[in-house]
């Protein structure tokens, strides 16, 4: 069977945030300001711009200051639709029962709501449809957040800061979903520990390597770094 398109994207925006408090002790994550919104709308602005307008949105922390920010979704172009999850049941939860009470579509894209990317989502289907997996995560290669040194005994041969390292991988948390995961898909804890390493087992966890501009946001120090980014990929 052949896809198009992406009609539908999931977004968990259940995070506390703990590691940007102050910040997020009346909001969560998601409604974290960056370059001027929130950062949960620069996700939805670019899901919009990639056609996507079915948005579920897995929401848990604070809850109720996303709902009202967002509602429908009419004021920004796309429908929103909630499910509410607990922190504690985490990304497992959270994806579950956004797909089992609003997700009808055969394939559909997830995405944490602390990331952001610039995929052409097209090409993402395209790779996810050939290769034939149950998911497919969006990779890239990895940025140390350190300074690399090359050493010969006791001698310094080469510094390298923040490089990016080309021989590894890791996931910018975006991904497709087959309908199918809902078959593997735990109650509780994080894809990352527990669906994704048994699909990996089956062969059924695919890669898209994706080169361009990508962003986490756990600590204050990143929200710097973010912003500064934005200001000039924007």
């Amino acid at each position: 069977m052949t896809y198009n398109r992406l009609e539908t994207a999931v977004i968990l925006a259940g995070g506390a945030g703990l590691r940007l408090r102050p910040l997020t002790e009346d909001m969560p994550k998601a409604m974290i300001i960056i370059a001027g919104k929130p950062l949960l709308q620069w996700i939805i602005e670019w899901l919009k711009f990639n056609g996507i307008s079915n948005i579920v949105v897995g929401v848990a922390y604070k809850n109720e200051k996303i709902i009202d920010y967002f509602g429908s979704g009419k004021d920004f172009g796309v429908k929103i639709k909630y499910s509410v999850h607990t922190v504690e049941g985490g990304t497992s939860e959270g994806f579950r029962l956004a797909i089992e009470r609003h997700v009808k579509d055969n394939v559909f894209l997830g995405i944490n709501g602390d990331e952001l990317v610039r995929i052409k989502t097209k090409e993402f289907l395209e790779s996810h449809v050939a290769n034939g997996g149950i998911v497919t995560l969006a990779v890239s290669h990895y940025r140390s957040p350190f300074g690399v040194v090359e050493v010969d005994g006791t001698d310094i041969l080469r510094f390298q800061e923040k490089p990016i390292l080309r021989t590894h991988y890791v996931s910018v948390g975006t991904y497709i979903f087959s309908r199918q995961v809902l078959d593997y898909i735990p109650r509780s804890g994080d894809i990352e520990s527990t669906l994704f390493p048994r699909l990996a087992s089956m062969r059924k966890l695919k890669a898209y390597v994706y080169d361009g501009f990508w962003a986490t946001i756990n600590t204050l120090k990143d929200l710097d770094e973010v912003e500064s980014l934005l200001r000039t990929v924007s």
